[in-house]
């Protein structure tokens, strides 16, 4: 009766070892990658702590010394208050417009029909597949004419719409049972109500996700900026990280002080996706293509 019972039991032992053998690989994997991705973070800290001569000399990621003025020097380096400001400010308004317009079409390309309406969204679709270089001329002209190169104006409306946050809302939107929303509609909602008080509350984790993807793409935008911006006043955090950079000369770069820059220009990224990293995950999967 044992033999036959290890006999019987040995498919499952095989199987249980495979699957055991299977976590051990994936779980190496997951954290040989995790450490990969944070190792550029932790030696910019660990930089930013070390005199200039202990990181070009030293591959240790614990300093000898900790030198935590390197921080100060670098804030009185440059006007990063000014950057971070800028940076902060435009990022906050293009996320706020942006919410605002994705949930709108949004709305249109879900719950109201008309005629045009697939092709409406296979343009939107069309036009976010463009690079992006190739509307900066165009782009630039338009803000020229207007008046809003060096403004904070400019900065923002011209990122005012995010063609891949139109995809997000829109799927988000349809994974909402239809009957919700023309229940809603029976009983006297106008389409603004429904929107903002039945559609969004119920895939508030989508839009989470879309402000956290639009910000940290506004935050850390370059190209455009420094092409509309010409003045210090007006430029953002990765705009003045380069002039920071680039004033220190080919051979008289201030490493520990650009890494402490740039450590304190990426906490408040990192601070926002802690606090949001729960909604952000679930507006991901909330977000599915459908239909």
């Amino acid at each position: 009766m044992t033999v036959k019972a290890e006999v019987v039991n040995l498919p499952g032992r095989i199987k249980r070892r495979k699957f055991i053998a299977g976590r051990v690989v994936l779980y190496t994997f997951l954290t040989l990658f995790t450490v990969a991705m944070a190792f550029p973070f932790l030696w910019m800290i660990s930089s930013a702590l070390k005199t200039k001569d202990e990181v070009m000399n030293s591959f240790s990621l614990i300093p000898s010394k900790w030198i935590w003025y390197n921080f100060v020097e670098a804030f009185q380096g440059a006007p990063f208050g000014t950057y971070i400001f800028n940076s902060l400010f435009t990022a906050v308004c293009i996320v706020a417009i942006q919410i605002v317009n994705s949930a709108m079409i949004g709305y249109a390309l879900t719950q109201l029909e008309f005629k045009g309406r697939g092709l409406m969204f296979a343009v939107i679709m069309g036009t976010n597949m463009l690079p992006a270089a190739a509307t900066y001329v165009p782009s630039y002209i338009i803000l020229a004419r207007m008046g809003l190169l060096n403004t904070y104006t400019g900065l923002i409306i011209s990122n005012c719409v995010y063609m891949f946050g139109i995809f997000l809302v829109r799927q988000a939107f349809l994974q909402v049972n239809k009957s919700l929303v023309e229940a809603a509609w029976v009983e006297g909602s106008s389409h603004w109500h429904t929107l903002w008080h039945v559609l969004v509350p119920i895939t508030k984790s989508s839009f989470v996700t879309l402000g956290l993807l639009s910000f940290v793409a506004n935050y850390n935008n370059y190209m455009w900026p420094s092409l509309i911006t010409t003045r210090p006043q007006y430029y953002l955090i990765s705009q003045g990280l380069r002039l920071y950079f680039i004033e220190g000369g080919s051979y008289g770069i201030k490493w520990p002080q650009i890494m402490a820059a740039s450590t304190f220009t990426v906490l408040p990224l990192m601070l926002l996706f802690f606090v949001t990293q729960h909604w952000f995950i679930q507006g991901l999967s909330d977000s599915g293509v459908k239909g």
